[in-house]
């Protein structure tokens, strides 16, 4: 039997799990279903944007020598020889004192340098040709987007493993790409373990509680750019769960189970480790809650044991989980993005170890304070639908008041970090 119980200091385990991180694989979507996914490569840039010169506004285009002596006095006069809408080409080459109607958008004609804006030029006839006016200087390049003047040809735009949002997907159609080379969901599976779960359309029973970790957990997965498969409940019975497990870690790229993983009579996870021949990297860390989390290694496969409890294992799904998903998403920052906050109430809870407290981070008068998200017990699980983010409060501390600083980990924000 694994008898190994000598907790690790967070940060270890985090950093032992990420030794065995890797990148997956990759396939092409078309640019109408990549929603949400991430980048498997970069977008370069194919071309200058914009690709020629163009006007920002409705108006004339000319040559800006041509008003040298302009005045409200002396106001001078251009022929009107083409009308150019957004999207058509410029035909003619302007020669002096001649002009070209151009709409927002459109290229800039040969012989043109400037545009005048509509409403300042005066349009008429003269011998059934049309004609404007002007009363006042115009300089040269004035009111001209320049080729380029956005974004220059072979720039990165946007990193690999940045999430496809509706400005990327801008990006992509702007560059031409009606297919995008976009990273695989990494396949996570999911085991509830204990016979006194019910699933959720089940009716209470004494001495039962309804499955809500798998759900959650689920969710977190999907969150975290994974793709959860959740393989039902697994009873108090050593050989028919380790058969399930074993079973199912060839159809995985991470396997996922809740409870099981204290030192109970009926917590059977350490012992199917140890038949799968399994590596764990730690079984215990000086954490709270969640210090009964367990990672092993079988083959190239990981192999997390959650805390039963809802609130332990939510916390260590995001601590060691998310960044492993995340990494194999091409992401380089996996880590929840920590920044200070200010305690918006008191927390005397002495911390033996580290403590990570659901909490609602909120912004007042620019400032980032943070509050608890409900009762802070590892078994609660009425907080985790408000919070937001976690506190982390060091071990070896006897609380903390109103007004303090804190470490906080943001848990909805895209923007992580590359080291926990």
């Amino acid at each position: 039997m694994v008898v190994m119980r000598k907790p690790v200091p967070v940060e270890e385990a985090v950093n032992n799990v990420m030794e065995y991180s890797k990148t997956g694989g990759s396939e092409f979507l078309s640019i109408e279903r990549c929603d949400g996914r991430r980048l498997a490569e970069p977008i370069i840039t194919k071309h200058p944007v914009p690709p020629f010169d163009k006007s920002p506004y409705d108006g004339f285009a000319f040559h800006s020598r041509d008003t040298k002596y302009a005045s409200t006095t002396e106001p001078v006069e251009f022929e009107v020889v083409e009308h150019i809408g957004a999207g058509n080409v410029p035909k003619k080459k302007l020669t002096m004192n001649q002009a070209t109607r151009i709409m927002t958008g459109a290229q800039i004609p040969d012989g043109a340098d400037c545009v005048a804006m509509f409403e300042i030029c005066k349009q008429f006839e003269r011998d059934g040709k049309p004609y404007i006016s002007l009363k006042r200087k115009m300089q040269q390049e004035e009111n001209v987007v320049h080729k380029g003047s956005e974004i220059d040809q072979g720039i990165e735009l946007v990193a690999k493993g940045t999430v496809i949002n509706p400005g990327v997907k801008a990006l992509l159609a702007t560059f031409g790409h009606k297919s995008v080379h976009v990273t695989n969901k990494p396949v996570v599976g999911i085991f509830a373990t204990g016979t006194e779960l019910l699933e959720v359309d089940e009716e209470l029973e004494p001495g039962k509680i309804r499955n809500s970790n798998a759900y959650m957990v689920m969710s977190q997965i999907k969150r975290a750019g994974g793709e959860p498969h959740y393989f039902g409940k697994l009873v108090d019975e050593f050989e028919s769960s380790y058969k399930s497990i074993k079973d199912k870690l060839d159809k995985v790229d991470f396997l996922i189970t809740t409870g099981g993983v204290s030192v109970g009579d009926f917590d059977l996870m350490p012992a199917i480790y140890e038949k799968l021949h399994a590596k764990v990297l730690f079984n215990k860390v000086a954490m709270r809650p969640g210090s009964v989390t367990t990672v092993a290694t079988v083959g190239d496969k990981l192999l997390f044991g959650l805390s039963g409890n809802p609130s332990a294992c939510y916390v260590g799904f995001e601590l060691f989980v998310r960044p492993l998903l995340q990494r194999f998403l091409f992401n380089e920052t996996p880590f929840l993005k920590r920044t200070k906050a200010r305690l918006a109430e008191d927390f005397p809870k002495p911390n033996p170890f580290t403590r990570f407290v659901r909490g609602i981070i909120f912004i007042e008068n620019g400032q980032v304070f943070v509050r608890l998200a409900g009762i802070d017990k590892s078994n609660v699980v009425t907080s985790l639908a408000s919070t937001n983010g976690f506190m982390v409060l060091p071990g070896g501390t006897r609380g903390f008041t109103k007004g303090s600083q804190v470490d906080v980990l943001w848990l909805d924000e895209n923007q992580g970090q590359d080291t926990f």
